[in-house]
């Protein structure tokens, strides 16, 4: 009997039958992966309110209007901690909060730029909210939440450090581009200082070479081997020797004439 099941399909049909379930399944991957591109990522939010009940309503609305809550903070700690782990898209944070107020804690998360922070308050004085925007919060939104307040504020928060950090990086790469052309006008400063060097010493070698010759009876090439060779033997650099050889060979300078 066993062997009569085995006849049933053979082994290519088994090999057949198990490629279309593999490409079944790759086809559902595909399938899966081009929906899940085509939607709008979910902008992930830390929430930081001392206060349950103000929270719970918050992180309500916000998941209602297609944000994803991935931190809640009960103060600023929390809410400082919770943002470096998750990095979300922006930050709500309640300024009154006990161990660590909301604007010294949007002061630590902007300046390490993790994320755009709204700051969320029940008062409206301009000391305060010069405050919060001293410490680097985007907007701020006063209590009761209302969605035509907080979300508005929400996409100015992540525009303005989209933006900033945008700019950041221009300067950045412009920095980069400015190093790398000093290094270059540096090197080229380098190379022309070089040439001009090796082009005094090749003068002053030629006038050597033409005083030996002159004076010494040599041939130019064999005062030129001489001042090669003098220059390795003595270790003697050959503008060096090529200067000591014009002093002593050379015209000497007129004596300057008494008055």
């Amino acid at each position: 009997m066993d062997d009569d099941m085995d006849q049933i399909l053979t082994d290519e049909e088994l090999k057949a039958a198990a490629t279309d379930d593999i490409e079944s399944v790759v086809d559902e991957t595909k399938t899966e992966k081009a929906e899940d591109e085509d939607k709008p990522r979910q902008r992930t939010v830390v929430v930081a309110e001392d206060e349950s009940v103000n929270r719970m309503d918050l992180v309500a609305m916000l998941e209602d209007n297609g944000y994803k809550v991935v931190g809640e903070a009960a103060n600023g700690e929390e809410a400082i901690e919770l943002t470096r782990k998750f990095r979300p898209d922006v930050v709500c944070m309640d300024v009154k909060m006990p161990r660590m107020d909301g604007i010294t804690a949007a002061g630590t998360i902007c300046d390490e730029n993790i994320a755009p922070v709204v700051m969320l308050t029940a008062y409206s004085q301009p000391d305060l909210v010069k405050q919060a925007t001293g410490a680097g919060a985007m907007a701020y939104v006063t209590k009761p939440y209302e969605e035509s307040k907080l979300l508005p504020a929400l996409e100015v928060a992540m525009g303005r450090f989209a933006e900033i950090n945008d700019l950041l990086d221009t300067v950045e790469a412009n920095e980069g581009k400015l190093k790398q052309t000093e290094s270059q006008l540096k090197e080229a400063e380098e190379k022309l200082k070089k040439a001009e060097d090796t082009l005094e010493e090749r003068k002053l070698v030629d006038r050597a070479k033409g005083l030996l010759m002159d004076k010494a009876d040599f041939s130019e090439q064999g005062a030129f081997r001489w001042i090669q060779k003098t220059s390795m033997d003595q270790r003697i650099p050959k503008k060096r020797l090529a200067m000591a050889i014009i002093a002593k060979y050379g015209d000497p300078k007129p004596e300057p004439q008494q008055r």
